[in-house]
């Protein structure tokens, strides 16, 4: 089309193009607001795992510290499993998150659909919570 075409000169002319722009504009600011209140849930998220962790190496510890006995010790030594494991797992989903939402503001600010992963990572974090539990029972009633 050239510049001088019917069609061009009625959408300059037509009142509703920057209002068309301007609520495009303002979805994508609250596009990018919702990325960033998950990715706040998911920090949050994630330091509560972390936080959880120590916190069960540290009592198990104390009770072991207390009372040192065969059972005791099986306790303190499954806790630091089961508290690493969710160390672990909180970090990894911090960094996943953090590259997660990068990626979709990228994909935001350059005008594109940010795409929903094969894997949320909600459903891969609950996956590895479930295989953590069950390696933990496992320890814990296998010594």
């Amino acid at each position: 089309m050239d510049a001088n075409s019917p069609l061009k000169s009625a959408q300059e002319s037509d009142p509703r193009v920057p209002l068309a722009e301007k609520r495009t504009n303002l979805a994508t600011f609250r596009t990018a607001q919702s990325l960033d209140r998950t990715t706040l849930a998911w920090i949050r998220t994630t330091l509560t795992m972390n936080s959880f962790g120590f916190g069960l190496i540290a009592f198990f510890r104390t009770v072991r510290e207390q009372k040192e006995t065969p059972e005791t010790i099986r306790m303190h030594q499954t806790a630091i499993h089961f508290g690493e494991g969710l160390v672990v797992i909180g970090t990894l989903a911090t960094i996943a998150v953090a590259l997660s939402h990068a990626r979709s503001l990228y994909r935001l600010r350059r005008g594109e659909l940010p795409e929903a992963s094969r894997l949320p990572l909600s459903i891969a974090v609950a996956l590895l919570l479930a295989l953590l539990t069950m390696i933990g029972l496992w320890s814990f009633h296998s010594n």
